[in-house]
């Protein structure tokens, strides 16, 4: 969903407590108030924790900070004007989100760029395409897709069943109209570019040169043709992220701020309401047209009320999140609650991003003395215990072309020091800000004690600067990033590895400036390669490109890879069917409840 469907990026990651962090992915951006999170890494999820923001603003483009308050009044009235009640059937009751309570950013696919709200998103709305439950690209509001031969043309055909949750049929010109909006610079998207460029025509209507996307053709009703400029390979993939689901005109136009508060979606779930910074819920969309129809009426989302784990315990929630304070005793065999827990491995890393735009990380050995002075196993092990895996690199454990001969950057205070004695910072570094999600209060333990590392082996005098969630995500998506330092991560929209390195380390996106790359990394040798890999069609030459792309992007030390996340839950019995996927995918409606 960055996200996520994230979004993926989606579009869930580790360090903004002691069990926080921010991750992005769907390729979006989470916020992982645990390390066992999604984001353990990133594109996990966002969480509540003692590091959590009192309030969350919701992140729509961005909003002054009056916009804030008065979408953040909106957000406290129920979406739904009818009086509907809550059905007579089954209800499953869960965390908010990603399982980390809070209330999401936003609700707007165009503008998706956190795990947390993609959640939510791939329930209520969707795609042309989407992910089933082994990551495959299936058909979802289309039915069926051609190619042409050279790899530029595709023709969507769209199911004759599909309709928005007001009974309304999907046309192919609500799929033109969704995407040009999503381009529109009016709706300030930062995540259209990375997902939607390869459109013949968009960077012209996003840069605001052109009316209409010139790839975009409604053939008739129920088919539309798009045209690429180059044949990529994860097109398919692209088009699954939230940013390019069907939206509806009349209720985005329909004066309603913002629109997405009674959002008419197509997704197997509808919004009922949204109580916030307490109560989210879903309820089945009775005329869902997928063919796994959702089976749970009613889902309640919990955005706060204290510990998740006591309510689950007290049978009040039907799962829940492992946070730190538990793992220990859950983990025990002879502990009831261990039968009811997964361990599930998450395709997000977490990172430390050095801002290579501001001093003193504009030196490339100032950034490595900081990425050698952080004994990463030791805060895996000691502040996490375990909960995470420390990397070695860009990509993720299980992801295609996951190198696992890369060493990553070593431990070694004596390098480090060394560096820093050849920088241009020898006689002096400057006060290093560390910018993080979080309420105030005392910082995380892992923040804490990866600070004190660099006081200790470098001398370095860092402060730290806790910022609410949705105003991080303003200010780290886009090109004018004015953090010095902070922690991020990053969780896979889909399965390929330009999902990561094409998004998060490219210089530019269609010749723009990429406004998802963080530390402004720039080496024209790491574009070339990216460029190259993106159009290869031999699978084996493209890994060998990123793993190319990756050894020079450690060399060069922009970020400094963290974790890789996994996600800890504990499920009743009684719930069926749930499963905790690698990335941001709607999982909802294959649940059923056997009470």
């Amino acid at each position: 969903m960055s996200e996520n469907r994230g979004l993926v990026a989606i579009v869930v990651v580790l360090l903004v407590a002691l069990v926080g962090l921010v991750c992005v992915g769907i390729g979006a951006l989470v916020y992982c108030p645990q390390p066992g999170s999604v984001c353990g890494s990133f594109f996990g999820a966002p969480s509540v924790s003692q590091n959590a923001p009192s309030q969350q603003p919701t992140a729509v483009g961005n909003p002054s900070q009056n916009q804030n308050q008065n979408q953040n009044q909106n957000q406290n009235q129920n979406p739904s004007q009818n009086g509907s009640t809550a059905p007579t059937g089954n209800t499953l009751r869960l965390p908010g989100g990603s399982g980390l309570g809070g209330d999401p950013p936003t609700l707007d696919p165009a503008l998706t760029s956190d795990v947390e709200s993609a959640t939510y998103i791939v329930e209520i709305f969707s795609g042309l395409v989407g992910f089933n439950k082994d990551l495959k690209i299936v058909p979802d509001l289309a039915e069926k897709w051609d190619v042409t031969n050279d790899g530029k043309t595709y023709t969507f055909t769209l199911r004759k069943d599909a309709k928005f949750q007001d009974g309304r049929p999907v046309t192919a010109q609500d799929v033109k109209y969704s995407l040009e909006r999503a381009a529109d610079p009016k709706t300030r998207s930062t995540v259209a570019p990375l997902y939607l460029s390869d459109i013949d025509g968009f960077t012209e209507k996003y840069t605001g040169q052109a009316k209409e996307i010139s790839g975009l053709k409604v053939i008739d009703n129920s088919t539309i043709q798009i045209d690429l400029k180059r044949p990529v390979t994860y097109f398919l993939a692209e088009l699954a992220h939230p940013v390019s689901y069907v939206v509806d005109k009349f209720n985005v136009e329909s004066g309603e701020q913002p629109w997405y508060l009674k959002p008419n979606g197509t997704g197997p779930y509808k919004l009922t309401q949204w109580d916030q910074g307490q109560l989210i819920v879903l309820e089945k969309n009775q005329d869902y047209y997928g063919d796994v129809k959702p089976s749970v009426d009613r889902i309640e989302m919990t955005l706060g009320g204290g510990s998740t784990m006591t309510r689950y315990e007290n049978g009040d929630l039907d799962a829940t999140r492992v946070s730190l304070a538990d793992i220990e005793r859950v983990s025990d065999p002879s502990n009831p609650l261990n039968k009811e827990l997964s361990v599930d491995p998450q395709l997000s890393t977490g990172f430390l991003v050095f801002n290579t735009r501001k001093p003193p990380f504009d030196d490339p050995k100032v950034r490595m003395a900081f990425a050698k002075s952080i004994d990463i196993s030791k805060i895996a092990k000691v502040v996490y215990k375990d909960m995470v895996q420390p990397a070695t690199g860009i990509l993720p454990q299980s992801f295609p072309g996951f190198n696992p001969d890369l060493k990553g950057i070593q431990y070694d205070p004596e390098g480090a020091k060394k560096l820093l004695a050849e920088s241009k910072y020898a006689s002096g570094l400057p006060d290093i800000v560390w910018s993080t999600i979080g309420g105030g209060g005392t910082a995380g333990s892992d923040t804490q004690a990866i600070a004190e590392m660099l006081k200790e082996n470098l001398g370095a005098n860092i402060s730290i600067e806790q910022t609410d969630f949705a105003t991080y995500l303003s200010q780290i998506n886009g090109t004018n990033v004015d953090f010095q330092m902070f922690d991020i991560g990053w969780s896979a929209d889909y399965v390929d590895p330009h999902n990561f390195f094409g998004i998060l380390f490219a210089s530019q996106v269609d010749g723009q400036p990429n406004p998802q790359n963080w530390s402004g990394y720039n080496n024209p040798e790491v574009d070339k390669l990216i460029d190259e890999a993106s159009v290869e069609t031999d699978l084996e030459k493209r890994i060998n490109l990123y793993q190319k792309a990756e050894e020079q992007i450690l060399q060069d030390a922009p970020v400094l890879p963290l974790t890789y996340g996994r996600d800890y839950w504990l499920t009743k019995p009684y719930v069926k069917g749930v499963f905790y996927p690698p990335l941001v995918i709607e999982r909802l409606k294959y649940i059923t409840l056997d009470k």
